[in-house]
């Protein structure tokens, strides 16, 4: 199974989304509610965050995971709308990108900006429940998701700069759970990045050829002979890091099966890649939110019996 002799999508236009008035159907592609893997690894380093944080009671803890929730959906579509915006032209080249509504005219630009000021609108509201400290780290998240799309335009690392904007999500969960920022959030916050550039680049490994021929930059083609000793050193960095932020929060000793296990299925991701192998590329990337899962559900162990 390749490239060449299979078409391959990551759109997913049947589902619930057929069900769905067909005026609507475009928007909520645009939004990318047709995969919620996105929303997942957007949310899940924020209850990461949360969990690892001191100080919250449990009942906060979980009216925080609930804010989050909600604005990670919002998020995550608004960040997903002001990529297409920038990425249209480039998406219509590319095999897989090249149906999404911007690209494929189903929705203009003027209709993408009037969702995506409903989308922050809604952003905002979650925003205005959290502490005063995640007010002053909003703008820095903002002007992350606006940068972004902008990275592989000028860098071959866009997918770092996507780490760093996926991630944030890390201290602002801990900021708003725990009232501050520390080392152990800073800990959280780079493994997390490091996690994101390893998966986002194995998700970039499908479009190569593509973008390659189109000139778009990327660290999946800047290591793409090197591929495995460079996912492998992204989530070895990440497991380190990690590891060294539960540790320093303090967190019962009953975190660390389910953390071993957690790093166990990044190393599974490891073994099984194959650059040349799109649609296991995007299974391998998905496989990322059962990972945040098992993370997530250590941590809370951890600090509930700590």
């Amino acid at each position: 199974m390749t490239r060449e002799t299979v078409p391959h999508t990551d759109i997913r236009a049947h589902g619930w989304i057929a069900r769905m008035p067909r005026a609507w159907r475009p928007y909520l592609l645009l939004a990318r509610l047709d995969r919620p893997v996105g929303t997942w690894l957007l949310l899940l380093p924020g209850i990461w965050g949360i969990a690892l944080a001191e100080g919250a009671t449990f009942s906060r803890r979980a009216v925080l995971i609930a804010l989050f929730a909600i604005g990670s959906l919002a998020m995550r579509s608004a960040g997903c709308v002001v990529n297409d915006i920038w990425d249209r032209k480039i998406d219509a080249q590319v095999a897989r990108t090249a149906g999404r509504p911007l690209a494929s005219g189903a929705v203009s630009v003027l209709q993408a900006l009037w969702l995506l000021a409903a989308l922050l609108v809604i952003g905002a509201l979650v925003l205005f429940q959290l502490p005063a400290i995640c007010w002053a780290l909003a703008p820095l998240a903002l002007l992350l998701v606006g940068l972004y799309p902008a990275a592989k335009r000028v860098t071959w690392w866009p997918q770092l700069v996507m780490g760093f904007t996926f991630g944030f999500g890390a201290p602002i969960g801990y900021a708003a759970a725990a009232g501050r920022v520390d080392w152990v959030c800073a800990l959280l916050y780079a493994g997390t990045i490091l996690w994101q550039l390893g998966f986002d680049t194995i998700y970039g490994f499908q479009d190569m050829d593509d973008d390659a021929r189109i000139g778009v930059r990327s660290t999946s083609r800047l290591w793409a002979t090197q591929a495995r000793p460079f996912i492998a050193s992204c989530y070895a960095g990440a497991a380190l890091l990690l590891s060294a932020a539960i540790a320093l929060a303090g967190l019962h000793w009953s975190v660390w099966p389910l953390a071993l296990l957690s790093s166990l299925m990044l190393v599974s991701q490891i073994v099984r890649l194959d650059i040349r192998n799109p649609a296991l590329c995007l299974m391998l990337f998905r496989q990322n939110v059962p990972f945040g899962m098992v993370l997530a559900a250590a941590l809370i162990c951890g600090r509930v019996l700590s």
